[in-house]
């Protein structure tokens, strides 16, 4: 079983996002600044939340876990990215590249569940005010946190071993600048037909069903709006649900193009670009849709800043 000791004691090398010198040059200062946004923005929100008691809402309590969620999702692969463009190694062990799919897929599988229960959300916040707080009450989020946590990194096992035992000993090359399933099944060198079964019905249902109750609740959501009379009373009702709409639509519009797609059709060109959305770009923009359009959000940043200037 030579492929068994390649793959213990060989290194892949990712591709990267150019080997071109000048390139680098220019789109490193772009990604370390996208991270340092994603960073620094999830975490002021989640601060917020956590210390602002009036944000001590189930709408607030899951948009903390997401912005938690998206600390995680792009440091799972952000600093590896940006090693190589100063001159770093292109290097990954066996070990780190099957770690980082499998955060990787942790966190893509539990984005896809805690979006769909912020749809959830909203739609009981909207369609059902009034036994919103008895429905949404604090155990019950509590359960569906813990249970949205569970079942993303349990469901990622499954897509790490099917990918680890694959014997990949045509090529170190992996034409990515991260460890995914479909770049590392183009290196295998035996039939990966249960992998990519895999894909389509594990991970598929996970992401079909959670999209199909995120796009059920907004159909209630809207339907609900448009039979408010009032011009401002449809504005409100639609303002509390429009910042996760966007990122709904980021997120799913993505996700499918990279897994939902015949294999005949891969381009490492399009699936890079599809890859920085949401791995890169949406969780650094995700703090700012969040907040531009949220009252309550930016009333708790102000006090936060008042507090810690009188402090001073």
């Amino acid at each position: 079983m030579y492929w068994m000791n390649w793959t213990a004691e060989a290194d892949f090398t990712l591709a990267g996002l150019s080997s071109d010198e000048r390139i680098q040059h220019f789109i490193f200062p772009i990604f370390l600044l996208l991270y340092l946004m994603s960073i620094c923005g999830n975490v002021i929100i989640a601060t917020t939340i956590w210390t602002e008691h009036k944000l001590h809402t189930p709408m607030y309590f899951f948009l903390g876990n997401l912005s938690f969620l998206d600390i995680c999702y792009s440091s799972v692969t952000v600093p590896k990215m940006l090693i190589p463009l100063v001159g770093g190694s292109t290097k990954i062990s066996y070990t780190g590249c099957m770690s980082q799919l499998y955060f990787y897929v942790s966190c893509c599988s539990t984005e896809c569940l805690l979006l769909s229960v912020m749809g959830f959300d909203r739609y009981i916040a909207i369609c059902n005010p009034m036994h919103y707080t008895i429905i949404m009450n604090k155990r019950t989020c509590l359960q569906l946190a813990i249970g949205i946590w569970l079942v993303g990194f349990l469901t990622s096992i499954i897509h790490t071993v099917f990918t680890a035992r694959l014997p990949y000993c045509n090529s170190h090359m992996i034409s990515h600048f991260f460890c995914d399933i479909p770049p590392l099944l183009k290196l295998a060198c035996s039939d990966t037909f249960q992998n990519k079964l895999l894909i389509l019905t594990a991970g598929g249902f996970l992401g079909l069903s959670s999209f199909v109750l995120t796009l059920v609740s907004y159909i209630q959501i809207i339907n609900a709006i448009l039979k408010i009379r009032t011009k401002l009373g449809r504005s409100k009702a639609f303002s509390t649900c429009a910042s996760h709409l966007v990122v709904v639509i980021l997120f799913f519009g993505s996700i499918s193009f990279m897994y939902m797609r015949p294999t005949s059709i891969y381009s490492l060109e399009q699936d890079q670009l599809v890859s920085l959305l949401y791995a890169v770009v949406t969780p650094a923009l995700n703090p700012i849709i969040y907040t531009l359009r949220n009252k309550e959000v930016k009333q708790a940043l102000k006090n936060i800043l008042c507090k810690t200037l009188i402090l001073k």
